[in-house]
């Protein structure tokens, strides 16, 4: 179980660990959105950063309309564990995104007013 933060607005934060395609490892602050589909959703910039492979373009239903968007394989250490699925990527995503498939397997435990924010497997 990772523990999180709350941003200036109570936005959920958590640290995964992006793994490069050369094996390097980059941690970063990513931004829990209940809102979004997708296993992870990053800026076109960061991702060419990373090496990651191009698999298809899509388009996706979002807050603003249908949108077009590139989707990579993308690696991530999650509280050890590695794992691979497809990353949304377009120009102009301000926060790296997390979103709802993290749930499915974890638990969200959150109390703000203790400030208890804990994702993992129990």
């Amino acid at each position: 179980m990772i523990q999180g933060y709350f941003g200036n607005k109570g936005e959920i934060f958590f640290e995964i660990e992006l793994i490069a395609a050369d094996g390097s490892i980059i941690a970063v602050d990513a931004l829990l959105d209940t809102g979004f589909t997708d296993w992870l959703a990053m800026d076109s910039q960061d991702v060419e950063s990373l090496g990651w492979s191009f698999l298809e373009r899509e388009e996706r239903l979002t807050a603003e309309g249908v949108a077009s968007f590139n989707l990579y394989e993308g690696s991530v250490l999650f509280d050890g564990e590695e794992l691979t699925f497809p990353v949304v990527v377009g120009d102009g995503i301000p926060e790296i995104l997390i979103g709802l498939p993290w749930l499915e397997t974890r638990r969200l435990l959150v109390d703000r007013k203790v400030g208890l924010l804990r994702l993992g497997e129990d």
